[in-house]
C-alpha cells in the first residue's frame, strides 16, 4: 500500500460508518464477505480533514482505472443510492467498490473474478468532490 494503511475523509467514514452497520445483514455472501474485510481494514485506517485528503486515495464519487494484464476498467465508487452499472457507477457495498475504498494510485488490491483471484492494480484516480449525497445523511 502506498501510505502503508487506508486513508479516508472525516465525513466519508462516519458516512461509511453508519452504511456498513446499516449493511451487514446482506444475504449475499460475497457482499458480506468483503464488507467485513473493509470493516477489518477500517479499524487502521487513518481518518483526516478534507483538506489534508491525497488526490490520489479513492472515496466516494471517485473515478478509478484498474487493470490486470491487458484488461483495464473504470469505474466511479458512488454512495448505494447513486450506483448505476450502464454508467460504470458502482456502490460502495459492491465486493469491488469496498475492496477499492480507501486505496491509492498504484497500489494492488486482490479480487476474486469468477475464473480465480486476480491482483487489479489502481492505475488512475480522479476526484469528483460531491458531498450532496452525504450532506442528507450526515
Amino acid at each position: 500500500m502506498k501510505y502503508g494503511h487506508l486513508i479516508l475523509e472525516k465525513k466519508e467514514y462516519v458516512f461509511l460508518k453508519r452504511v456498513l452497520n446499516l449493511s451487514g445483514y446482506s444475504r449475499d455472501k460475497e457482499t458480506r464477505t468483503s464488507l467485513q474485510k473493509l470493516s477489518n481494514e477500517l479499524v487502521d485506517a487513518e481518518i483526516i480533514d478534507h483538506e489534508l485528503m491525497p488526490s490520489d486515495v479513492i472515496r466516494f464519487n471517485s473515478m478509478v482505472t484498474v487493470a490486470q494484464g491487458d484488461w483495464q476498467k473504470t469505474i466511479k465508487v458512488v454512495i448505494p443510492q447513486n450506483k448505476d452499472l450502464s454508467q460504470n457507477k458502482i456502490s460502495i457495498l459492491t465486493p469491488m467498490g469496498s475492496a477499492l475504498f480507501g486505496y491509492a494510485i498504484g497500489d494492488t488490491i486482490t479480487w476474486e473474478f469468477p475464473n480465480g483471484t486476480k491482483e487489479l492494480k489502481i492505475i488512475n484516480v480522479e476526484q469528483e468532490y460531491n458531498y450532496r449525497g452525504l450532506d442528507i445523511v450526515i
